[in-house]
């Protein structure tokens, strides 16, 4: 069963840095431009940009499973950064419609 994987922030520029070198650090400075990028499969979507107030990155993964995976990678990366206790919003999509 698909998951939708949310983190929020204050929608700064320190939100943006976060979010590209956390990208960076997580495709070895690869780029990020296909799911194949990222160094785990089954991620489904990605869309990460300011929305109102909050800089939000929000992902579909295939499972559970496929993002506890990647979670064993950001995690640390992100306490690396001093975010560590930037917990996402894990929730079942009502609806899920890919191409």
């Amino acid at each position: 069963m698909a998951i939708v994987v949310t983190f929020d922030l204050e929608n700064t520029p320190a939100a943006q840095e976060l979010y590209d070198t956390t990208i960076d650090r997580v495709t070895e400075g690869r780029g990020f431009a296909s799911p194949a990028d990222l160094p785990v499969p089954g991620l489904l979507a990605h869309i990460a940009g300011p929305v109102g107030d909050r800089w939000r990155v929000t992902d579909v993964w295939e499972s559970p499973e496929s993002f506890e995976t990647f979670a064993k990678i950001l995690g640390p990366l992100l306490a690396d950064l001093g975010h560590g206790d930037l917990q996402p919003d894990v929730s079942p999509p009502h609806n899920l419609v890919l191409r």
